[in-house]
């Protein structure tokens, strides 16, 4: 899977690889995540395909509050919250997670 930069978005990098169908990576976002999903999603839009964003982990976070009191009811709303995402982006042409921790984002043509 090829590796580009947040400047290889604004340089058509990215374009090109949505174009191809190709999947890829975003790396060092320092600090500039939301600004890249913001333009990541815009040009695999811009380029006719639906796209579904989500936080790499999340799943797996929620799945471990759903038991026991307050905590319990959160993981079950953020539960419920995901799957409402899911059914609205389904069958999407790209993935993009989000992973916080590694600082990059995983674009994933899903066709």
């Amino acid at each position: 899977m090829q590796s580009i930069t947040y400047d290889d978005l604004k340089s058509g990098t990215a374009i090109e690889l949505i174009k191809e169908h190709e999947s890829f990576v975003i790396n060092d976002l320092s600090g500039r995540m939301t600004k890249a999903v913001e333009i990541i999603e815009e040009q695999i839009e811009g380029e006719g395909c639906s796209c579904r964003i989500y936080t790499y982990g999340r799943v797996a976070a929620a799945g471990g509050t759903l038991f026991g009191g307050i905590t319990g009811l959160l993981g079950a709303a953020s539960a419920i919250g995901m799957a409402a995402h899911n059914l609205a982006t389904l069958n999407p042409d790209y993935e993009v997670a989000k992973h916080i921790v590694d600082n990059e984002l995983v674009v994933t043509y899903e066709k």
